[in-house]
C-alpha cells in the first residue's frame, strides 16, 4: 500500500496483496457469498489498516461518467451512479476502485475538503476531473491550494485504442493524444488528468507513476482481462 500525508489529509492506494478483491472467474467459482465476504473485508480490514472506522468509508457505483456529489456518509443501499465525490467530514474516507483507469485524489486541507474521482477514458472525456474540482470549489475549496494525487493507471505506452477513439478522446482533452510503444494510437490518461487539473487551477499535482499494465502488484484489465480492483482512498484525519 502507498500512502501520502499532506496537511492532515491522507491519500492511499492499495494493491493486489491487500487480499480484498476477487476476479469474476473467482466469483463464479466461489459463489456470491465469497464476493460479499470480499466487500466486507474491503470495508473492514483495509479501513482498520488505515486507522479508519469501517463504517466511515464511502464507495461509489462507478459508471464511467462525470457525475459527482457531496457525501456525508456511506450509502446504506445501492449507491447512486457516481464517478466522483467529495466531503467536508473529518474521518470520512472516499474510495474509488480501479484496474487501469486513474484514481484521482484531491484535498484542500485549509478548507477541510477532500474528494476522489474514477477517471477512465470516457469519464475524462466527459470532464469528471474538472467537475470534481468545480464542485469542491463551490463547497469552499480554493483550487490553487489544492493537492492532487494521480494514482497508478495504464500508461500511454500500453493503452492502445483505435484511431477513432483516440481522436474522440483528444478532441475533448488534447493531452489525451498518445502513441503506444508499438507506434499505434494510444490514450494518455495521466497527461489528460494532469491537463484538466491544471486548467482547473489546481496548484500541486503529484503522481504515483506506476503503470497498472506493467506492474504485477496491481490489477489490470488490459493485462489480465476481467480481474479484481485496487483502490484509492482519501480522508481528513
Amino acid at each position: 500500500m502507498i500512502t501520502l500525508t499532506a496537511g492532515g489529509v491522507r491519500m492511499a492506494f492499495t494493491d493486489r496483496h491487500a487480499g480484498v478483491s476477487l476476479s469474476p472467474a473467482e466469483v463464479l467459482r466461489l459463489g456470491t457469498r465469497a464476493a460479499d465476504a470480499v466487500r466486507r473485508r474491503r470495508r473492514a480490514d483495509v479501513a482498520r489498516g488505515f486507522g479508519l472506522s469501517p463504517d466511515r468509508v464511502v464507495f461509489l457505483r462507478q459508471v464511467h461518467g462525470a457525475d459527482v456529489s457531496h457525501v456525508t456518509g456511506p450509502f446504506l443501499d445501492t449507491p447512486p451512479a457516481l464517478d466522483g465525490a467529495w466531503t467536508d467530514r473529518a474521518g470520512l474516507a472516499i474510495a474509488v476502485l480501479v484496474a487501469d483507469c486513474a484514481p484521482v485524489l484531491l484535498a484542500d486541507p485549509v478548507a477541510g475538503l477532500v474528494g476522489a474521482a474514477h477517471a477512465g477514458r470516457m469519464g475524462i472525456a466527459a470532464g469528471v476531473v474538472s467537475a470534481l474540482v468545480a464542485a469542491m470549489e463551490k463547497g469552499g475549496a480554493v483550487p490553487s491550494r489544492m493537492t492532487a494525487l494521480i494514482g497508478p493507471a495504464a500508461c500511454v505506452l500500453c493503452y492502445e485504442v483505435s484511431v477513432e477513439i483516440r481522436e474522440v478522446t483528444a478532441a475533448a482533452v488534447p493531452e489525451a493524444w498518445g502513441t503506444t510503444r508499438r507506434g499505434t494510437p494510444g490514450v494518455d490518461l495521466r497527461a489528460a488528468v494532469a491537463g484538466q487539473l491544471s486548467r482547473s487551477g489546481v496548484g500541486d499535482v503529484r503522481h504515483d507513476g506506476r503503470c497498472t499494465v506493467e506492474s504485477a502488484d496491481l490489477y489490470s484489465y488490459r493485462r489480465e482481462g476481467p480481474t479484481g480492483d485496487f483502490a484509492g482512498y482519501v480522508w481528513r484525519a
